[in-house]
């Protein structure tokens, strides 16, 4: 099972330790382009800041992002896992997983990120700013970058090999890799919906910030579970079997992904 995660805005800082090895990082198939895309952000955050904060989208009280940014060739690197924070990670909680469910997430989570393309949260990399819908000089638009110039769909469809692939990123990041032919069939996206009832009929919304916690509560559970679905029908059950209401939609046309909609009664 890969499980394909969007990452945190905001970002864990300190710690100590080593700088970043690019050479170190999972699929090193990415490794010339993170370094074009790492070079691109350093020089635009070494320059005029005003500039920098236009193309980051940063507000006034985030130009310290700018500095961090220049600098993240020295920074301290730490695992991705306890970089990303956020609603989905608090859920998520992987510092608290027992060590056999740490272990699975070490091998099938994979962050997707502006700045690296996509890592696992074992890689060792340093705190920073660029979200997947920045242009940069040079690469230009992220998004477009990473899914048309890269080895990203030769190296995506190798580490998800024959097994399910659960899609959990947001648009801006799923954006970067599309699933295609054999592993697009073999690919699950979730939606959440919030049912309640009012005046005795059931009314269903889909869930925006807290949708964030309930993937992170999922993918938590099945960790912890053991859960090894090898496509969508398999994870329908186990969803279930972990006490989830989910409906699925198969898809019409081979080559396309299965749509599973999680429902919650409570945020």
């Amino acid at each position: 099972m890969l499980v394909l995660l969007p990452p945190s805005e905001g970002k864990a800082t300190g710690g100590s330790g080593s700088a970043l090895d690019l050479g170190s990082l999972s699929l090193p198939g990415l490794g010339g382009a993170r370094a074009e895309v790492l070079d691109a952000l350093v020089s635009l955050c070494s320059g005029d800041e005003v500039k920098a904060a236009e193309v980051l989208g940063l507000s006034e009280g985030l130009r310290g992002e700018i500095a961090k940014n220049a600098a993240l060739r020295e920074a301290v690197a730490r695992p991705a896992g306890e970089i990303y924070t956020g609603v989905l990670y608090d859920a998520l909680g992987l510092a608290t997983l027992p060590s056999a469910a740490r272990r699975r997430a070490e091998r099938s989570l994979l962050v997707f990120s502006g700045l690296w393309g996509a890592v696992r949260i074992g890689d060792r990399i340093p705190s920073y700013r660029c979200s997947m819908g920045v242009k940069l000089p040079g690469p230009g638009a992220l998004g477009t970058y990473w899914r048309a110039r890269t080895p990203m769909a030769e190296v995506l469809p190798e580490a998800a090999g024959d097994g399910l692939v659960l899609d959990l990123r947001s648009s801006a990041y799923a954006a970067a890799w599309k699933p295609k032919g054999a592993v697009a069939e073999r690919t699950a996206t979730v939606r959440v919906l919030h049912s309640k009832f009012v005046n005795g009929v059931e009314k269903r919304s889909v869930v925006s910030h807290f949708n964030k916690a309930a993937k992170g509560r999922m993918v938590r559970d099945l960790l912890t579970a053991g859960a090894e679905p090898s496509g969508p029908a398999e994870l329908v059950e186990a969803l279930r079997g972990l006490g989830y209401v989910v409906e699925a939609t198969p898809p019409e046309r081979a080559g396309r992904a299965w749509g599973l909609d999680v429902v919650v009664t409570e945020l």
